[in-house]
């Protein structure tokens, strides 16, 4: 039987990271038998960052992050940072494109372990790649789904047969390597990449569920053409608009997407996790 209550958190843009956290948590449910009340916090919208929760000893969370550039978004850091843990015990997952996630896992447990908790499991699953339809197309798909279930099961197991805990061990590199850069045709770091923003065609209808969903609030309601912040490059704006009229066209995006499908897409990476 599990002993403890079960939290989910998730910042998921294009419903990956959703996906995966919840299955884990329904998981941990089913295995205890008996119906439990699932505590949920979705921080994707400006909203839901407002406030940061706070946990005890009683609770188990499952919170998920997309890998962005190989590390946790930094527009993320300063709300993680305040997330209050008090001995909770935490299940840290993020997903990244089929790349790589490099040292995102390790750097979002060391951010939740700073904060008071103590992770006893972590893992790393593979979700449709932002920039990109090709890479990790359609995933998490049945056999990631299945995956989960076989992490979660693994976590269940461990968090009822013992009462003490030590931190998971991940893999990862401190310092954490820096942030995966584009590089234009000549090799040169594309530095003001995180200029480059999408644009708005004539098939736009005006819904409004670009600047709805947009996770940093920076698409204008009254002109969704028109950005008054930053973009993340979530794409989120693209892949659910109903007309596709949003896209990128800048021409070091489309090189920066391209290259990422012709380096990745033609093998399929599986989730890793560690208990």
């Amino acid at each position: 039987m599990l002993k403890y209550n079960i939290c989910t958190m998730y910042f998921s843009p294009t419903g990956t990271t959703c996906t995966i956290v919840r299955r884990i948590a329904d998981r941990l449910e089913k295995n205890a038998g008996e119906p439990v009340t699932i505590r949920e916090y979705d921080f994707t919208l400006p909203s839901g960052r407002r406030e940061a929760p706070s946990f005890n000893a009683r609770d188990l969370l499952i919170i998920g992050v997309p890998v962005y550039a190989g590390r946790v978004p930094n527009v993320l850091l300063s709300y993680l940072n305040i997330i209050i843990g008090s001995g909770a015990l935490v299940v840290p997952v993020v997903l990244y494109g089929n790349r790589d996630y490099d040292d995102a896992l390790l750097e979002l447990k060391d951010i939740l372990e700073s904060n008071g908790f103590t992770a006893v499991a972590a893992a790393a699953f593979v979700g449709e790649h932002s920039f990109s339809k090709i890479l990790g197309a359609d995933r998490p798909d049945a056999n990631d789904i299945m995956l989960a279930d076989t992490f979660a099961d693994q976590v269940y197991h461990k968090l009822t047969m013992q009462n003490e805990f030590e931190s998971v061990r991940v893999k990862g590199n401190r310092p954490y390597r820096k942030y995966y850069t584009p590089r234009d045709e000549n090799g040169a770091p594309v530095t003001d990449f995180r200029l480059i923003t999408p644009e708005t065609s004539d098939d736009c209808i005006d819904c409004k569920t670009c600047a709805e969903i947009c996770p940093m609030g920076s698409i204008d309601y009254d002109d969704v053409s028109r950005l008054t912040g930053i973009c993340i490059k979530c794409c989120a704006c693209i892949k659910r608009c109903p007309t596709q009229a949003k896209h990128f066209a800048d021409h070091r995006f489309i090189r920066h997407k391209n290259e990422l499908e012709e380096g990745f897409a033609y093998r399929r990476r599986e989730p890793e996790w560690f208990v």
